[in-house]
């Protein structure tokens, strides 16, 4: 199964980045694309997006200066089916993109994704004291699963900083 396209451009005001793509999305192409996948409404209902995109539209998501990627290309049923091989060359290569594009603020979508984009194992949800890539802000969000056991209006509250963010970083 091939990689999904990201959706990148230079000077984001926001940039998602995901473990990897579901089997799903790896299927259709598009991120987020699992049924069981919150991440569509998520943000919609955070405020980040004026109505509920459906993971075939991701794409538009630039028109709103939001970009996607993910830290492993690969499809996989599981993130635990990630080697630590991908993880090494998928965080060398988002530090290279977040470092060429510049976006303003980088949201991870999951704390095990920043852990293993970081290194830092101990972090709070939200802003982080310290990005990685200089001149960016790092955003740690909950995972979108469905496998998540937080409720789902926790987690929109933890994402409705964003919106807040934005505007007092514009």
């Amino acid at each position: 199964m091939k990689p999904i396209k990201d959706h990148l451009k230079q000077n984001l005001d926001l940039l998602f980045v995901g473990f990897n793509p579901s089997i799903r999305s790896g299927e259709t192409g598009h991120h987020f694309a699992n049924p069981n996948n919150r991440f569509w409404k998520i943000i919609f209902e955070s405020g980040l997006t004026p109505r509920k995109f459906d993971a075939f539209e991701d794409y538009k998501l630039l028109e709103l200066g939001y970009g996607m990627t993910n830290i492993v290309p690969r499809p996989t049923k599981a993130a635990d089916q990630i080697t630590k091989e991908e993880y090494k060359e998928g965080r060398e290569e988002l530090v290279k993109k977040i470092s060429e594009l510049k976006p303003k603020i980088i949201c991870f979508v999951g704390k095990g994704v920043y852990q293993e984009y970081s290194g830092r194992k101990k972090l709070p949800w939200g802003i982080q004291e310290e990005s990685v890539v200089p001149g960016t802000i790092d955003f740690v969000a909950p995972s979108s699963s469905g496998l998540v056991r937080m409720k789902i209006d926790e987690i929109i509250q933890i994402y409705a900083e964003i919106p807040k963010l934005l505007r007092s970083i514009r």
